[in-house]
């Protein structure tokens, strides 16, 4: 039921502290099917160069997975990084760096 995020969903997100300010974000959504309801909330924005995002999923059976990650760049060198919470309460962390040359 839950997806991973792809490396080019890490890299949009570095792109955007990249380009400097951007407005801050909020979106929620539900979609009901033969199996009951799923619902997504998701928040963000960018201040300073960097930027930070968190999305909430809760499937039809109550599970719920957590994402949340950051992103900063600075002259020429951004880094980042995401924490992803399952079902379970089991975390793991990414992170990365990119350097402009």
């Amino acid at each position: 039921m839950f997806k991973t995020v792809s490396a080019g969903a890490f890299a949009a997100l570095l792109a955007l502290a990249a380009g400097g300010q951007a407005q801050a974000f909020s979106r929620q959504g539900s979609v009901s099917g033969p199996h009951g309801t799923a619902s997504l909330h998701a928040e963000g924005g960018c201040s300073a160069g960097t930027c930070a995002r968190s999305i909430t999923r809760t499937g039809p059976d109550g599970a719920t997975l957590s994402r949340s990650g950051t992103a900063s760049c600075a002259d020429g060198h951004c880094t980042g990084s995401r924490t992803t919470t399952g079902p379970r309460g089991h975390s793991v962390t990414r992170s990365g760096s990119l350097q402009r040359y």
